[in-house]
């Protein structure tokens, strides 16, 4: 297997592990030191402000199962990148954001990203968050791995007081997904041809000859390309046309409409927001109490079974489930 390695700083490290590790295509994730001038720091050392390093995590990682730039997506997502103190409740140079690249490439596309969050216009404030080149990584006592399996209690109480999740929920709002679209070459190495024929080129699958038709288990669909959630179970159902059929969105604001007259008619084309992924038609002659059918292809969704939801970093969709037994 070819591993490759991200580090990041983002404040508090038993914060940033959890969601890396949820990741498909990611090996391991290690709290550490890294940036500083001293060797083999301590905890009590780098708290003291005096070592030159920030906490941080290292992200072993398999590249043909996820990109840097996927890595880079949910790293933005984890912290405020304006703040010049610290992270949140923590203070100091410790806790300061910053990214290590391993290589050229890894620099390209962290400047890449960083530009791109600059002039989304999300931040009033300047993104202050440091590219800066690797050169070491220590990793951290042991009691900070995976603190949050081992002290779960305690990693709570600290997440919920330290003001993180608020932020990232006042700011990129339930549901955001930052998604930086690959190009072709690499979205045709990750796809099946149906698949990018379908969502790049705007093409059909053929009816009753599909994967999730007739899927009657329970879960979600996300876009097969960047994984924003779409739809879910509980809004199936047969239309008899042959395709996913879904009588609304469980994320509205992740599905775009636009106008088409490909076929000489109007019809009403349905893509992803943020992968900008064709998905299929909406038509008004659904089931109430919408009246809409929301006409898939298969081939543009992903299917998340519900016993799945956490362990694919959707859990906050399980109690959807859980009211409906």
């Amino acid at each position: 297997m070819n591993i490759e390695r991200a580090t990041f700083a983002g404040g508090c490290f038993w914060c940033m592990e959890p969601p890396f590790k949820k990741l498909e295509g990611v090996i391991e994730v290690i709290s550490g030191y890294t940036g500083g001038h001293v060797k083999d720091p301590t905890y009590e050392e780098v708290c003291a402000g005096d070592t030159g390093h920030a906490e941080a995590i290292q992200v072993s990682y398999d590249p043909a199962k996820i990109t840097y730039s996927r890595l880079l997506e949910v790293f933005w997502q984890q912290v405020d990148p304006t703040d010049t103190e610290g992270q949140f409740v923590d203070k100091g140079p410790q806790y300061l954001t910053a990214i290590f690249y391993h290589s050229p490439e890894q620099q390209a596309l962290a400047n890449k990203s960083k530009e791109e969050l600059e002039k989304s216009g999300r931040f009033k404030s300047p993104v202050a968050t440091k590219i800066l080149p690797f050169s070491e990584f220590y990793v951290a006592e042991e009691y900070h791995q995976d603190y949050y399996k081992k002290n779960p209690v305690r990693y709570k109480l600290y997440r919920v007081n330290s003001g993180r999740d608020q932020f990232i929920k006042k700011v990129w709002g339930e549901g955001f997904h930052l998604f930086q679209k690959p190009d072709k070459r690499e979205l045709k190495e990750r796809l099946s041809q149906l698949q990018y024929k379908v969502t790049q080129e705007n093409d059909t699958e053929r009816a009753f000859n599909n994967e999730y038709w007739d899927n009657k288990k329970a879960g979600i669909y996300v876009d097969i390309v960047s994984g924003e959630p779409l739809f879910s179970s509980l809004h199936k159902f047969d239309s008899g046309t042959g395709w996913p059929s879904f009588a609304e969105p469980i994320e509205p604001e992740n599905i775009v409409e636009r106008e088409d007259s490909s076929i000489f008619m109007k019809r009403t084309e349905i893509r992803s927001r943020h992968a900008d992924s064709h998905l299929g038609h909406v038509f008004p002659d659904g089931p109430e109490p919408t009246r809409l059918r929301y006409c898939i292809n298969s081939a543009a969704l992903r299917f998340i079974p519900e016993e799945d939801l956490e362990k694919e970093g959707y859990g906050k969709y399980k109690s959807l489930f859980e009211q409906v037994s």
